[in-house]
């Protein structure tokens, strides 16, 4: 396989670049994560991901973090995760995943970043997307959001890994960190991993600390974390791994690049996320090139696989299905208005 077939990689703008599509054809990355600094209009982003398809032979990953709102200048958002939560109707969130998943493949996405299946263990410093605090309830509400997402030909990427609700990120941008030992994530935060195994396409592993597991490294470099507890002990040996962003300050401000992207795979990881920083991928690819071939065979397999059975072309594009798709997603965003939501509902 190619040196960057073990790399998740950014775009610098709204427009393919000659030499973005000169180093992108050369190191055959896995696929690419799409932010806001690439949507501008549905027509540009709907050519941007045909431009990046057409640089490889096979189906190329074209995700994007759904939670983050990047396509919220060119359309209405669905509701958030919370907002459904409270409400608690599994028809309300079927259709804010499936019409959610159709826009997206107009637009030539075929994987999302979703869903949170952190627990809310801080209602306070809460980030806006978890479906609760209780793990059953998670169960329930991200797994049929993840369910009809699916259902639609969207793959999905359960997150954060371990328990992201548990660290929340820090305003001083300290790597967030949590006392919780392994008993204590089986007690309440994997159980909505483990519960929803069957129906998850890849899971993404939070860059939170966790020194009572490991004490050295980030959950995202840590072997004991993602080779013994997710992998070993949990059975998520089939699934699609990958790192969050590595360009994020907790991690860029304390590995260098070469470094981070070995030590990610070298943990268990199948995919380095490359976000912002895409100048650097070449960089990348050649400490990925000098893995041992027994490190590296396991994670390409299991890249080559999930791109194989999991990832969708597009839907065919028309201004019609365009302004039809945005049109029911408008309608949906306004039974969750302030005049019409009430936040006790389904507490």
């Amino acid at each position: 396989m190619s040196d960057g077939a073990l790399l998740l990689l950014g775009v610098a703008g709204p427009d393919l670049t000659p030499g973005e599509a000169a180093l992108f054809r050369r190191i055959q990355p896995a696929g690419y994560i799409l932010a806001t600094r690439n949507i501008v209009s549905p027509e540009q982003t709907r050519k941007l991901t045909d431009d990046l398809r057409g640089l490889h032979n096979e189906m190329p990953i074209l995700a994007i973090d759904g939670r983050e709102g990047a396509t919220r200048n060119i359309a209405a958002m669905a509701p958030s995760a919370p907002a459904l939560a409270r409400r608690a109707d599994m028809g309300l969130i079927a259709d804010a995943a499936m019409h959610t998943a159709d826009l997206l493949r107009l637009l030539g996405i075929n994987m999302n970043l979703g869903p949170v299946l952190d627990l809310d263990h801080f209602p306070d410093a809460a980030d806006g997307h978890s479906w609760g605090r209780d793990p059953q309830r998670v169960i329930d509400r991200a797994g049929h959001w993840n369910r009809w997402m699916r259902k639609r030909s969207v793959a999905s990427c359960a997150m954060h890994f371990p328990a992201g609700g548990r660290a929340p990120a820090d305003p001083l941008r300290v790597p967030p960190s949590s006392d919780a030992g392994i008993p204590e994530l089986m007690r309440e935060d994997v159980i909505p991993y483990t519960a929803l195994m069957p129906e998850l396409d890849a899971i993404l592993v939070a860059h939170a600390e966790f020194p009572a597991i490991d004490p050295d490294f980030p959950a995202s470099f840590s072997k004991r974390m993602i080779q013994g507890f997710l992998r070993g002990q949990l059975g998520f040996d089939k699934h699609l791994v990958l790192t969050d962003d590595l360009d994020t300050d907790v991690i860029a401000n304390r590995y260098r690049r070469g470094d981070d992207v070995r030590m990610a795979i070298e943990a268990g990881n199948d995919l380095a996320m490359i976000g912002q920083l895409t100048d650097t991928a070449e960089e990348a690819a050649k400490a990925l090139a000098a893995l041992p071939h027994r490190v590296r065979d396991d994670a390409e397999e299991r890249v080559e696989r999930f791109r194989r059975k999991k990832l969708r072309g597009p839907l065919a594009w028309s201004q019609e299905t365009w302004r039809k798709t945005t049109r029911t997603l408008e309608s949906l965003a306004a039974e969750f208005s302030p005049e019409t939501e009430n936040p006790a509902a389904g507490s």
